[in-house]
């Protein structure tokens, strides 16, 4: 098996050609990580989310991390890391086209809420939805991709 450096445009290809990563924040000293479904756009790539404890450790500390990757199998693979600055997209006039831009981009997945809308316990009816829209703008990306030799059985 080789492992090589992926370039910074395979790394954005793998990127946008991916939905799901998994997100790392941290608050308080104390590290979290979860699922998430998101799009990508420019430098960006948006996501949505209800309230809860992920969101509140966004607010608290902006600096997030994702966890692209691609399995084939154990000795072919594909890895890309995403350093980025959290935004929250609010319903505001100001953000509106921010906001459009994000929705449309998720709603191409037809399930592209579920991640952030479902929760593990029965959650009270509400008369207005509180999710929150945000995006991750990229400072930093790098990636790692194992190709070659046979997999043990």
């Amino acid at each position: 098996m080789m492992i090589r450096e992926m370039t910074h445009n395979e790394c954005i290809a793998m990127i946008a050609g991916q939905r799901l990563a998994r997100l790392a924040c941290a608050g308080n000293g104390v590290p979290y990580v979860v699922p998430v479904c998101y799009a990508y756009s420019g430098n960006r790539l948006y996501a949505f989310t209800m309230p809860g404890r992920k969101l509140d450790m966004l607010r608290a500390n902006p600096r997030a991390c994702l966890l692209v990757d691609a399995l084939e199998t154990k000795r072919r693979w594909k890895s890309v890391v995403v350093d980025a600055v959290f935004h929250e997209l609010p319903d505001t006039d100001e953000l509106h086209h921010e906001r459009l831009k994000a929705w449309s981009l998720l709603a191409e997945d037809f399930d592209w809420w579920e991640p952030g809308a479902l929760k593990p316990r029965q959650q009270p009816t509400m008369a207005v939805s509180p999710h929150v829209f945000f995006e991750l703008e990229i400072v930093t990306v790098s990636g790692r991709e194992a190709t070659g030799g046979a997999d043990a059985p």
